[in-house]
């Protein structure tokens, strides 16, 4: 009887762990990492809560269909720490033991390039939002199989950077300030510097921290006495708060300028005046109508504004979709293959994926300026 009972249990788990495999077949299993913890921890949480939210709006509407069949998405995240050998374990949990069929993220170049070969050995692809190293897609001249963006690089960034700072505000001598363990960091000063000296223009200091650092004092003060008409800072928004107020403490007046790693409230609020009538190059003019619906959306869910890594996963997901629904399968392979020369209207721009560098063809940049505490479009600027 004790025998029967047994074999009686384990049938009945087998039906339903049967039953669970079916219900899983009308679902399509996404993979999504960032950081959750730690400094950029605020831009983790906002890709994540977007996507959580995009896919909820799809499912509610009855899901979406690929090859003639409606599925439901599902994302599964998780937090890397902003740490690139946990990226590559949150990769290899995500392919191997989760089964996703596609990743969206990470946003950081430094996370985002070691995990190609796991993306390659599980014929996942990879979607990076705001991972803008050119080598997160392309390495030695050869692409990635199955790794995609949808921002535009740091040799474009660099050089629009470079440009405005040279022909729109009249700055003839550069600084520069960077965080030397940083990929994207290190890739934006080497663009910037390369482009402000083909322009004409001088580095007359190019000085170097390390993640982590506090004190910047050092660095500004020989920033100080090189006397340059303004300080690229081309790294992230907690350390240019930082830098940004020691500098104005030692007496520098010059105009600071940077990329895509500065926008977030947490700069305004952490650099105050001193920040004031600085430059960023961004992926997008926060007043554009066709992000204020998206922006609008997401306050009224999670009661907060969104970031600026919101804006790029949105497009993402959207990108997402349409490959899943030109593969025709939920296979990530056939998604990979599908994501080569696909063209869809995100709320960042036209995204059409260059088969050749699997990134966005033509992304505008745009420039912003902080007035006010305020984050100000000035224009859409393109790489002379």
């Amino acid at each position: 009887m004790k025998r029967a009972i047994v074999s009686l249990i384990l049938v009945l788990a087998l039906a339903l762990v049967g039953c669970a495999g079916g219900a899983k077949n009308d679902t399509i299993k996404v993979g999504w990492f960032g950081a959750l913890t730690g400094d950029q921890a605020v831009w983790g949480e906002n890709e994540f809560n977007t996507v959580k939210m995009l896919f909820e709006e799809y499912n509610t509407a009855g899901g979406i269909e690929v090859g003639g069949k409606k599925y439901k998405l599902e994302v599964i995240g998780y937090d890397n720490k902003g740490d690139a050998q946990e990226a590559v374990n949150v990769v290899k949990r995500l392919t191997g033991q989760d089964k996703v069929v596609a990743i969206l993220g990470p946003n950081a170049s430094g996370n985002a390039i070691p995990i190609a070969p796991v993306l390659e050995q599980a014929k996942v692809p990879g979607i990076a939002t705001v991972a803008t190293n050119p080598k997160v897609t392309v390495l030695d001249g050869k692409v990635k199989p199955y790794n995609f963006r949808v921002c535009f690089i740091d040799p474009y960034q660099g050089a629009v950077a470079a440009g405005y700072a040279f022909d729109k505000l009249g700055a003839k001598k550069a600084a520069i300030l960077y965080d030397v363990s940083d990929d994207y960091s290190q890739g934006l000063r080497e663009f910037f510097k390369t482009n402000f000296i083909a322009k004409g223009g001088e580095i007359v200091a190019d000085e170097s921290f390390n993640g982590g650092d506090v004190d910047f004092r050092p660095q500004l003060s020989k920033i100080k006495a090189a006397n340059p008409d303004i300080i690229f800072m081309p790294y992230f928004f907690k350390e240019v708060a930082l830098s940004a107020n020691q500098a104005r403490e030692l007496g520098l007046t010059q105009v600071m300028m940077g990329g895509d790693g500065w926008p977030s409230d947490q700069l305004i609020s952490m650099g105050g005046a001193a920040v004031e009538g600085s430059y960023f190059v961004n992926h997008l003019d926060y007043a554009d109508p066709a992000v204020q619906d998206y922006k609008a959306r997401y306050k009224a869910k999670f009661g907060k504004e969104t970031e600026l890594n919101g804006y790029l996963v949105h497009d993402a997901v959207l990108v997402l979709v349409a490959a899943l629904q030109k593969a025709g399968k939920a296979n990530g392979e056939a998604i990979a293959k599908a994501l080569e020369g696909i063209e869809v209207q995100g709320i960042t721009g036209t995204i059409k994926i260059s088969p050749e560098t699997h990134n966005p063809e033509g992304k505008d940049a745009a420039i912003i300026k902080i007035v006010g505490g305020q984050y100000v479009f000035q224009e859409k600027y393109a790489a002379q």
